[in-house]
């Protein structure tokens, strides 16, 4: 028979001790966009960036800068797909404000009438969508839906 062995000392197994995760950070050149360069650690292992966006070119940094106030800006060229796709019909007026004030003075009545029949242009498109049915009930789909329930498996 084996004997019992019981130990007078408790036994403790080493524990793991968990350390922080650390990313490595490279050594980075950020270029500005006016061209000046400064050096910085980063996780990216690119050893140059490029910023097309920063303290120099964004409105938010110059708001007196007229250059950047240009509310069309269309750097992906999405708005240019858009309008190839769908016309400029979309596009509001250059300044709204100038083509009311030619309809007040009385010599561009006309084109200060087309402004104004644009939006009733675009709910009468809207409305030639709207097919004009008594009764919304008398469709395929619900004469379906009777006929499915009338029939016994």
């Amino acid at each position: 028979m084996h004997a019992l062995l019981i130990s007078a000392h408790s036994v403790r197994h080493a524990t793991e001790v968990v350390r922080p995760k650390r990313p490595y950070t490279f050594t980075q050149i950020v270029q500005l966009s006016d061209g000046s360069t400064y050096t910085t650690r980063s996780t990216s292992p690119a050893p140059v960036h490029k910023s097309t966006k920063d303290t120099r070119n964004h409105l938010m940094w110059q708001p007196s800068e007229v250059s950047l106030k240009n509310v069309e800006l269309d750097e992906a060229g999405k708005l240019a797909s858009f309008r190839g796709r769908f016309g400029t019909a979309y596009d509001l007026a250059d300044d709204p404000d100038a083509s009311a004030a030619v309809g007040a003075d009385g010599k561009g009545g006309k084109e200060a009438g087309k402004d104004d029949g644009g939006l009733d242009n675009l709910s009468d498109l809207m409305a030639t969508y709207v097919r004009d049915e008594p009764s919304l009930k008398g469709g395929q789909v619900a004469s379906n839906r009777v006929a499915k329930k009338g029939k016994k498996k």
